[in-house]
């Protein structure tokens, strides 16, 4: 085979620049909320349930203080002098320990990274009461924008934010169906979204499956990680 025909062949074969494949490359998935970033730096959200040998962190953001987002036990797996964890009031009194408190629509910059936190609560159920401060976060690391929604059904304040990976909850119950996600999706713009928040407290594989499906054709690619 010829060189340029070669090159060719390899050219097409490859992903695109921007696709799925390279926007999700750093993110890894522990379960229910859990991610981190591999950065540098290094970030995680909502730690929780981490498995052995992770690498410390040095920016953590937690959405809100259930058990399932607030872990002080993970956190202090991570943590180090120099680590900066960042959440709402609510975070900031389960942890006791230093945190730099957000609210809706603030942001902060720490590490090199402009942290945004906006919005997260349920419109008909009672878990996550719009007044109590709960947030979401976007974050850009290593020139990828990331949105985690936290746990929140679909609310006005997502549409438009059109980052590059959007994380969904979509396990019901205590936040949006598959369902509800995939319209969320819709209405936020990523280039990927990638469901969360099932397999654990509640939901199934077949919820992340289902919200993926319900994204075909959608110009939107739905990656559902492995858990790690």
């Amino acid at each position: 085979m010829r060189r340029s025909a070669l090159a060719a062949l390899v050219l097409t074969l490859a992903p695109a620049a921007g696709g799925a494949a390279d926007l999700t490359a750093a993110l890894h998935w522990y379960g229910q909320s859990a991610f981190r970033i591999a950065g540098p730096p290094v970030v995680y959200l909502d730690p929780f349930r981490l498995p052995e040998g992770v690498p410390a962190a040095d920016v953590i953001l937690i959405t809100h203080d259930h058990f399932d987002h607030c872990s002080p036990a993970d956190v202090a797996r991570i943590r180090t002098p120099a680590t900066v964890v960042i959440g709402p009031a609510e975070v900031a009194a389960k942890l006791k320990a230093p945190v730099e408190v957000i609210k809706p629509g603030e942001t902060r910059t720490v590490r090199g990274v402009t942290v945004k936190a906006v919005p997260a609560y349920n419109t008909a159920k009672a878990f996550h009461p719009r007044a109590d401060g709960k947030v979401g976060f976007v974050v850009t690391v290593g020139g990828v924008t990331y949105y985690h929604a936290g746990d929140t059904d679909a609310i006005p304040e997502m549409a438009g934010l059109a980052p590059d990976v959007a994380l969904l909850p979509v396990g019901g119950t205590y936040t949006m169906t598959a369902d509800e996600a995939a319209g969320a999706a819709r209405a936020i713009r990523p280039k990927v979204a990638v469901p969360m928040h099932f397999g654990t407290v509640v939901g199934s594989d077949a919820d992340g499956a289902r919200f993926a499906a319900l994204l075909k054709g959608s110009g939107i690619a739905a990656v559902v990680l492995k858990k790690e």
